[in-house]
């Protein structure tokens, strides 16, 4: 956070927004303070009110991103005995992709002051990836439980693969190569593939 003062949820989100719309619009190249700001219908000087700079504003959308997909991921475990084991991993790992989306995990990789920022807040305890690796790997160990996981999947490794994959796959994906979304899909219909047929909790 800005040590001009505090940011509102609601600036912050809305100034996210435009970000992530002028991203995918026209590439990392466009991501000014100004096309932000112009984005998000405000104030020129709204982003640089509560934020240092445009290194900072990243390093907050990224984290915010990743918190967002940590939270859904912790919430996996009162999914426990419903639905589909596979499609409930789905819904997190695809969050997981989108939590910074390719483009601002790319653009930050290419912003040094943002990546560093970024680091220490994570080694610092906010939430990323071994928060959702965590998430995931209790869902996993509730669902073998219930027999709805088979006994020849380990959880933490499950878990690991599933994250892992997706931030290799935030840090390596831009035009051209092949869509990540699809490929963290398979990933996780092979991971659960050896399970028995799923089945309601008792």
């Amino acid at each position: 956070m800005s040590p001009r003062g505090v940011t509102t949820p609601d600036v912050r989100e809305r100034l996210f927004a435009a970000a992530e719309r002028v991203l995918e619009k026209d590439g990392p190249g466009a991501l000014t303070s100004r096309a932000i700001t112009t984005e998000a219908g405000c104030a020129k000087g709204l982003l640089h009110a509560h934020f240092a700079g445009l290194d900072e504003f990243v390093a907050e959308l990224c984290l915010d991103r990743f918190a967002r997909t940590a939270t859904k991921a912790q919430a996996l475990v009162e999914l426990t005995g419903q639905g589909s084991v596979t499609a409930n991993l789905d819904a997190v790992a695809l969050a997981l992709l989108d939590s910074g989306g390719p483009v601002i995990a790319s653009l930050a990789m290419t912003r040094p002051a943002a990546a560093l920022r970024i680091s220490e807040a994570l080694e610092g305890g906010a939430p990323g990836f071994t928060a959702i690796q965590e998430a995931i790997t209790s869902y996993l160990e509730a669902e073998r439980r219930l027999g709805r996981v088979a006994d020849t999947v380990d959880p933490p490794t499950a878990a690991l693969a599933i994250v892992g994959t997706a931030h290799h796959l935030l840090m390596t994906s831009w035009p051209g190569t092949p869509e990540p979304r699809a490929q963290i899909t398979r990933l996780v219909t092979v991971l659960m593939g050896s399970r028995p047929e799923e089945r309601p909790a008792p």
